[in-house]
Formats: C-alpha cells, structure tokens, sequence
C-alpha cells in the first residue's frame, strides 16, 4: 500500500537516497526520513496553505490528517531531504492566519500509520458522518461543466484523472492540472464535462480514492479553471 506513494517516486530520481539504501545494507547509518508534524493548523486549511508556509522549500507530499470525515489541524509534510526539514523547523510556532502553528519532528511510522488511518477512514463499512451534509450543501450549488478537484496525489497524471472519471463524459482535451508557478503540482485540477448536468452526475465521485488520497469535488466554473491555467503557465 505504501509504496504507490508520491514519495517514493520521488525517491526513485533521487541520487542520494538511492545510496542511502546502498549504505543501510552496508551497515552505514542512512539520513532520516524528511518528514515533519504540523499541529495547530486552522481548520479550513489547505495544501495550498501548508506550500505558502513552507515557500521557498521543496515538498514531496502533504497529508492532512482527518478523523471520521473531519480535519484534526494537524498535517504531515514530506520533504526531498534532511536539509530541507532543517528549514521547515525554523517555522515552528510561526503563524498562519491568526494562528500559530506547531512544526516537529516525527518518525517515518506516524507518518504511514497517518496515511493507512487515511485510506482506513475512507473505505470503512460506513460513511463519515459529515459527508451527507457536506454533499447535500454541494447539491444546492449551481453547476457549469466544470469540476474542482482537489487532494489529488502531486504526481497524479492527466490519464489517471481520465480513468478516475471513466463512467462519465469528459473532454480529454479540457483536463487541466493546477500548478505552482515553479512547475510543482498543487494537488488540484480541473475538468471540463460535456454539460452541467453531466458534471453534476460526476460528484458521485466525491470523496473517492485516486491512489492513497481521497479527492473531493466541487462545483466551478470556466473563469476559475482559467486563472488557474493561467498561473500554471506565469
């Protein structure tokens, strides 16, 4: 289950981790795994909240930890390497919005048994108990042709958002992954349907799993997916 992970595609291009698994089966002590806890994060944060704190450094994943459907205020943030955490702690007790926020180490098990309570959370025999309201409040929204998807995996490729929404009439060519201005990733996209009503019957796919993360889906429309196409190109 863990090793779909965007970390380790990650690991894989990395040089230097690939000599740390050569130096662990030598016997020689390899770097910690670049991982750190957030705790005390407002409770409409987002990814795109945790990238601004950590501007400047390079994040591999952010998992923001849920129980029973609701958002705890804590996150784990996965780092390229150690050095980059060194940074990361430097934001301990620095605030984000009017709230300060915890950064500090943990070990690479919460960090999995976070993202195995994740996956658990959302296949158990029975819904969290805020997502009926949440998707009745969605309901009543007014829908174009276009869906925001958001909590996508930073590495999710156009074809697996094809795939993800095979039961419904897209237009392939209309698929857009949001991204940073550097090229990384925001974990949202945007897709365009064939109409509103099709779009509308698409959020039957809200809270589904693309890989380890589950996706939510909002209704949006042609002006938002364009700003966000055009400073993924800025």
């Amino acid at each position: 289950m863990i090793e779909s992970n965007p970390y380790f595609a990650a690991v894989t291009a990395n040089a230097p981790y690939a000599y740390a698994s050569s130096a662990a089966a030598a016997g020689i002590q390899a770097p910690p795994f670049p991982v750190v806890r957030l705790r005390g994060l407002p409770f409409n944060c987002t990814d795109i909240d945790i990238f601004k704190f950590f501007v400047g450094l390079d994040i591999v994943d952010v998992l923001l930890a849920n129980k029973n459907g609701r958002f705890t205020g804590e996150a784990f943030v996965v780092f390229a390497n150690s050095i980059q955490v060194e940074f990361a702690l430097q934001k301990d007790r620095q605030n984000m919005g009017r709230r300060y926020v915890e950064v500090f180490r943990c070990k690479r098990q919460d960090y999995y048994n976070a993202v195995a309570a994740e996956v658990n959370d959302y296949h158990g025999s029975s819904p969290p108990p805020t997502r009926g309201k949440r998707f009745e409040d969605k309901e009543q929204m007014e829908y174009t042709e276009i869906l925001k998807m958001r909590g996508l995996p930073f590495s999710v490729k156009k074809p697996e958002i094809v795939e993800f929404f095979r039961d419904y009439q897209l237009v392939e060519e209309r698929v857009h992954i949001a991204c940073r201005p550097d090229g990384k990733a925001t974990g949202e996209a945007f897709v365009e349907f064939i109409s509103a009503e099709e779009a509308k019957r698409a959020m039957n796919k809200d809270k589904m799993t693309i890989g380890k993360r589950y996706v939510e889906l909002f209704p949006s429309t042609p002006d938002e997916a364009r700003r966000a196409e055009s400073r993924s190109r800025q």
